[in-house]
């Protein structure tokens, strides 16, 4: 190779190299979340998202090109999604003693989820398609992304706004929770994963495993009743 051109050009076309620099973003973040006490501020995921992005910006580099290398943490969305079936097995006696909370929480949050998102991009003057994207908002990408499919958004734009929801409500979960004054584990997990899907209940889970396994649980509910009630609410609102 005959100088730094050449040698970037070899790393940017190499699907492996985005794959890798994606990794070890997240790993870096993480490791300066863990060092501020997971400070709710300091949230890994938001700080990848952030330092891919430059990256990305700085070379010029197209989403297709990264997506590339990039899939293959796609690919494993749908496992992860799945495997916080463990922590609800391992509480399922606390999850039953609760089950009429839970389903009035779950009605009242789905509901709030989608009409507001509605709402206000009809307020803002949004479109048909970017009203349809924006719906699903507080569902897991994979599940809303077929939900946005099937309302008639774009499932590009949806993941776009999910991941923003997420980082939001990851970020603002704990210092929201405590000047509340809301200190039940059940009831702050269950939030964090009604509002904020995967990356709340991230969060839920480093802070206590009670309320991560809340969170999963809200995560996996509000992912199957939005995607019945998403296309209905949508349309009378």
């Amino acid at each position: 190779m005959r100088g730094p051109g050449e040698f970037w050009l070899f790393l940017s076309t190499s699907p492996l190299f985005w794959l890798a620099l994606t990794l070890g973003a997240y790993v870096a973040a993480d490791a300066l979340a863990a060092r501020t006490g997971r400070h709710p501020a300091v949230n890994p995921v938001l700080l990848t998202v952030a330092g891919v992005g430059a990256v990305l910006l700085a070379t010029g580099t197209s989403h297709q090109t990264y997506f590339a290398g990039a899939q293959f943490i796609n690919v494993l969305l749908g496992p992860a999604t799945v495997a916080f079936a463990v922590p609800i097995l391992r509480h399922r006696s606390a999850i039953r003693r609760n089950l009429p909370a839970i389903a009035a929480t779950l009605a009242a949050g789905t509901t709030t989820g989608v009409v507001s998102a509605v709402l206000l991009a009809k307020l803002f003057g949004g479109g048909q398609a970017l009203v349809a994207s924006v719906a699903p908002k507080s569902v897991t990408a994979p599940i809303a992304m077929g939900i946005s499919r099937e309302i008639g958004g774009l499932p590009e734009l949806t993941a776009v706004v999910v991941i923003a929801t997420g980082i939001t409500g990851a970020v603002l979960v704990t210092p929201l929770m405590d000047a509340l004054g809301i200190r039940d584990w059940r009831a702050r997990g269950f939030a964090a994963g009604l509002a904020a899907h995967g990356i709340g209940t991230a969060r839920a889970l480093q802070v206590n495993p009670v309320a991560g396994t809340f969170a999963g649980l809200a995560l996996a509910l509000n992912g199957l009743v939005t995607a019945l009630a998403a296309p209905l609410l949508f349309r009378l609102f």
